[in-house]
């Protein structure tokens, strides 16, 4: 933490690209308690969403802010999930609920949780100050063609810090995610492709990916498109040259993912990554997250 670029005058204004995906691990936990937390279910089910599943439930917060879009556009901002899986959660989402009570649903589910996995930290010194220097930097999010970021930098600030956290996690999460599909569109890897390419390198086994609900045949003719590139091998390891895609992908990600840092300097984002780590391992503990996923966090990419 704190080793920053250089501009041309030699001021530090840019985070090293290993500080923004730390930042984006530290944060990533506090965003995805909503998908997780038995408060989530709870407050889905009593809009009457269906919760043998986390799907029905996770289509519907997670689109919420975009309004009452349909399966097209949710598939469009969603990217990896099979158009199928998105269609038959999407499709019915808004007729169980309209997005504003999704909203309020979403918001009640999140503080409960939080409430429950925080515990004393709730209110404290610390929490708060985090909440504050992640409210900074989210704010600072540039949204120009940024869909799912803007959709949700445009919904009003909480007051609580532990929302507030919340929400600025959520905003440079899905700022994040939204310069990723770029990265992946910008190397030529289509929503199956950008999961054979991530399973190919290591970041998690297939198995994992299957959540995406795309069929055998789907995965196999994505597979034999990345290896007509040269990209994997027939048995779906990564190549030397899908390997190197696949960094240039990643270090592209952390890139687009770098300008709301520049509002902190980095001696507070050490700061801000020293006061995560604490609640970060209160959610973490309680198993709460799946030990892997689709994301590949922890995986090391060579950004040269």
């Amino acid at each position: 933490m704190g080793n920053a670029r250089r501009d041309s005058e030699g001021n530090n204004v840019k985070h090293d690209l290993s500080t923004v995906r730390q930042m984006w691990q530290l944060l990533e936990p506090v965003h995805a308690t909503l998908y997780y937390a038995t408060e989530a279910s709870e407050e889905a089910a009593s809009l009457g969403y269906a919760t043998h599943e986390r799907w029905p439930s996770y289509f519907a917060y997670r689109a919420a802010p975009l309004g009452p879009v349909g399966p097209q556009v949710v598939n469009a901002l969603f990217y990896s999930f099979s158009p199928q899986m998105v269609r038959h959660h999407a499709t019915p989402a808004w007729r169980t609920a309209a997005p504003e009570r999704v909203l309020t649903a979403r918001s009640t589910a999140v503080d409960r949780a939080l409430r429950r996995l925080l515990g004393h930290r709730i209110g404290s010194p610390e929490l708060r100050e985090a909440a504050e220097l992640s409210r900074r930097t989210a704010e600072a999010a540039d949204t120009a063609g940024r869909p799912m970021a803007a959709a949700n930098a445009a919904l009003p600030w909480p007051d609580e810090p532990h929302m507030v956290l919340w929400q600025a996690a959520t905003i440079l999460r899905e700022h994040r995610g939204d310069g990723h599909i770029a990265a992946l569109q910008a190397h030529g890897l289509g929503p199956a492709e950008s999961l054979v390419s991530h399973a190919a390198v290591g970041a998690a086994p297939e198995e994992v990916f299957g959540s995406r609900q795309w069929t055998g045949e789907d995965w196999t003719a994505a597979r034999e498109r990345l290896a007509a590139r040269g990209l994997v091998e027939a048995g779906g390891r990564a190549t030397p040259q899908g390997l190197r895609v696949r960094s240039a992908v990643e270090k592209l990600t952390d890139e687009l993912a770098a300008g709301p840092w520049d509002a902190l300097t980095p001696d507070e984002a050490a700061r801000l990554a020293e006061l995560l780590v604490p609640p970060v391992l209160d959610i973490v503990a309680t198993g709460l997250l799946p030990s892997q996923s689709t994301l590949g966090i922890g995986l090391k990419y060579d950004h040269g």
